[in-house]
């Protein structure tokens, strides 16, 4: 049996690949938890593991340059909607998204996947360019983060990194930021500091509108494999898309179990409201895999990373993928 490595975080719909509690048919697995800050600039510069979460913006850029180790599986392994993210200044007189336009906006870096479809939210929904914000990237609030991969921006998209010691954060109290476009909320916001503030409080109900205008629950994350291995074993990818949709659904089978218990057996005291909500918004089937419920979405992920200077030319969603999972 052939041994392969296999590496991503924690997430619930992962880890009964990753304990071995659902197999992948014919290959032995040898896994490796990280924090996807700590895993994506592993697998766009080293390629280390065999098979790895990868960042869906990374990923387009690797592809579209011809320098990409993996191809993908259509396993989105993590999804999120990003209208919660957009945080200002409280002084900074933005009132909505619109009057970004001509500001100076923190992100952590400016090709993450988070931001890609930020800023495609700006350009579909509120006529705003790359090059109409005037970028720094860097750490949120702690530490230093770099992006994973050089940019080839033109000269009217202006992206400048913190300096040492600096954060975003820090930048926005000091003045010299005006807004942040953040993956998970600042700790000052977590802690309650009143100069920060999210641009659109309301932020589930433009995420509802969102998804019922769009169909789409944001790709962030998805699953790829070495391409050598693939050459050497063509059953691989179909063996590790069956897993990971076994364990996606032993993943959601949980979840409603502990939803429709009746002790709290998960420390949230409005799951209840949560599971309603999401199911009254996106049906049953909120967390889909396979290529063929996704085309759009990628297609519009594809344009967005051409629009903002990210991808050398434009892809087409099925070059993204091994071609005998197109029909999934």
């Amino acid at each position: 049996m052939t041994r392969i490595t296999l590496a991503t975080w924690d997430h619930d719909r992962a880890l009964p690949v990753l304990t071995g509690q659902v197999p992948v048919a014919g290959f032995e697995v040898e896994p490796h938890i990280l924090p996807t800050s700590q895993l994506f600039p592993i697998a766009v510069n080293e390629a280390r593991f065999d098979v790895t979460e990868l960042s869906l913006s990374s990923y387009l850029l690797q592809v579209s340059r011809g320098d990409c180790a993996y191809t993908a599986i259509p396993v989105f392994l993590a999804r999120a909607f990003r209208h919660n993210g957009f945080f200002c200044r409280a002084d900074s007189g933005i009132t909505s998204l619109v009057d970004l336009k001509g500001r100076i906006v923190g992100v952590p870096e400016y090709q993450m996947t988070a931001a890609l479809w930020m800023r495609g939210i700006l350009k579909d929904d509120h006529g705003l360019d790359a090059t109409d914000i005037e970028w720094r990237t860097g750490a949120l609030d702690q530490g230093v983060r770099h992006e994973r991969l050089e940019l080839h921006a033109p000269p009217n998209l202006r992206v400048t990194p913190v300096a040492e010691g600096e954060t975003l954060q820090s930048l926005l109290f000091g003045g010299q930021v005006d807004a942040l476009l953040a993956p998970n909320p600042p700790r000052a916001f977590l802690d309650g500091d009143p100069r920060i503030v999210r641009i659109l409080p309301d932020y589930a109900t433009a995420e509802e509108d969102y998804h019922r205008r769009t169909g789409f629950f944001p790709i962030m994350h998805l699953i790829a494999v070495r391409k050598s291995l693939v050459a050497a074993h063509p059953n691989l990818p179909r063996a590790l898309f069956d897993a990971f949709s076994t364990a996606r659904d032993m993943a959601l089978t949980r979840l409603e179990e502990v939803w429709l218990g009746s002790a709290n057996r998960l420390s949230l005291p409005w799951l209840n409201a949560a599971m309603e909500r999401t199911r009254g918004a996106m049906g049953r089937n909120y967390w889909p895999y396979g290529y063929r419920s996704a085309v759009a979405e990628l297609r519009t992920a594809c344009r967005y990373s051409v629009e903002q200077h990210l991808a050398a030319r434009m892809l087409s969603p099925e070059e993204l993928f091994c071609p005998e999972l197109l029909d999934s």
